[in-house]
């Protein structure tokens, strides 16, 4: 099986050139969980044109400073990607950016949240557990950065995970095989730190980048939500409309 990456963001070039590019990181995320399956890149970042959602077996949308209510030409191509994908029934994950453009896409509503910044260990609780999911933990913990927010479900999705911060954390989309999560499973904690780091008296104070590093010293589930998601696209294929 294959899973077509979209590459909607690119590494900070302040640390560029010492983190690999976030289609490697899902690679090493999901390889490390499901060492059969195939992987495939399409940058629509770089100007890569969308391949027809029909002839792929799934799809992983990635993170981007982009937001869904932006005017970059590649966006409202994706969102129509994204429901032709849904109308055939081709599996679809979608990791911070990719979680908000699925859910507004699809017919929920992000906007750029009151709230501000997320960054550091934020702790979801766990309000589904669908049969792709091995395990039911209470809660699960994940790197962020993120300043929107799913803030409308799409029709027929449901919550699979909230905090007080972010209400919508996951999405399970219902008869549509698709699922998403607002946190970063793939970042490991070297990368949150460094990412932060880069708008530290900036866009983010130094209190808080600081609060937020020390937290990643505690325990992540980057691995289970690694095998949740090689799970779930393992148990969506099937045969296509």
């Amino acid at each position: 099986m294959k899973l077509t990456i979209i590459e909607t963001g690119l590494v900070p070039e302040p640390i560029r050139a010492s983190f690999a590019d976030y289609p490697s990181m899902f690679r090493a995320l999901v390889r490390a969980c499901d060492a059969d399956m195939e992987f495939e890149t399409v940058s629509v970042i770089k100007g890569e044109v969308l391949p027809d959602p029909g002839a792929l077996d799934a799809v992983l949308i990635t993170g981007s400073p982009a937001g869904v209510y932006d005017r970059d030409p590649w966006i409202a191509p994706l969102m129509d990607f994204i429901r032709s994908a849904a109308d055939a029934c081709v599996p679809q994950v979608g990791i911070c950016f990719g979680h908000q453009i699925m859910a507004e896409a699809l017919g929920g509503k992000v906007i750029k949240s009151p709230k501000g910044w997320g960054i550091g260990r934020h702790t979801y609780e766990i309000k589904a557990c669908p049969n792709w999911m091995s395990d039911c933990p209470a809660t699960i913990s994940v790197g962020v950065s993120h300043q929107d927010q799913v803030v409308v479900l799409p029709p027929g999705a449901a919550i699979l995970a909230a905090s007080d911060f972010t209400p919508m954390a996951a999405i399970d989309y219902g008869s549509t095989p698709a699922m998403s999560f607002q946190c970063h499973p793939e970042f490991s904690v070297e990368y949150c730190a460094a990412l932060y780091a880069i708008r530290k008296g900036g866009a983010l104070s130094e209190e808080a980048v600081d609060a937020a590093i020390r937290s990643l010293a505690l325990p992540l589930d980057n691995q289970r939500l690694g095998k949740w998601i090689a799970a779930f696209i393992r148990s969506s294929d099937q045969p296509k409309r």
